[in-house]
């Protein structure tokens, strides 16, 4: 982990395991911890404990992933099951799926989105000193794949378009 003082922190549900889940200024972090499956524990009991000790108590892997705020292309949210929602982070190579509930749902979304679009509080400062010209270029581009991707409506994108152009 980082110095860096986190914007949002939950608990989500990936790939089978429960995360421990950080959203940075530029990356989304998350660490999944090692632990005990209920097959485990079950074989342990039928077998009076040697398939624990012969095994050892803990499986899988631990460890921390990080995906940064640059390489989002996407984030979306659907709901699964009576109480939680789906949170997919889709970059150019993957998606990642988050299961959290309906209200952390929206806060995720809404602080990656944020994030992607430059538009987060936390980025006012790197906002004040803009980019090279050469930059803005590749900053539209960018904002019209969110705009054709769903991520951004119409006027979402015209007023992040003249926000960008006001600064040349």
């Amino acid at each position: 982990m980082s110095a860096e003082a986190p914007l949002y922190q939950f608990t989500s549900h990936i790939l089978g395991k429960n995360a421990k889940v950080t959203i940075y200024p530029g990356r989304l972090e998350w660490r999944v911890d090692r632990g005990v499956s209920g097959a485990k524990v079950t074989a342990g009991i039928m077998t009076g404990g040697l398939s624990m000790l012969a095994t050892g108590v803990k499986h899988g892997k631990a460890g921390t992933e990080m995906i940064p705020v640059k390489a989002i292309t996407s984030v979306t949210t659907a709901r699964e099951g009576m109480l939680n929602w789906k949170v997919s982070v889709i970059t150019a190579g993957n998606t990642i799926d988050f299961r959290v509930s309906h209200k952390e749902a929206e806060i995720v979304k809404s602080t990656l989105t944020s994030l992607i679009l430059g538009t987060h509080p936390s980025l006012a400062s790197a906002a004040a000193a803009p980019a090279a010209g050469g930059d803005t270029a590749a900053q539209l581009q960018q904002l019209a794949s969110l705009r054709d991707a769903g991520v951004l409506t119409e006027a979402e994108f015209a007023a992040k378009k003249a926000e960008i152009l006001a600064r040349l």
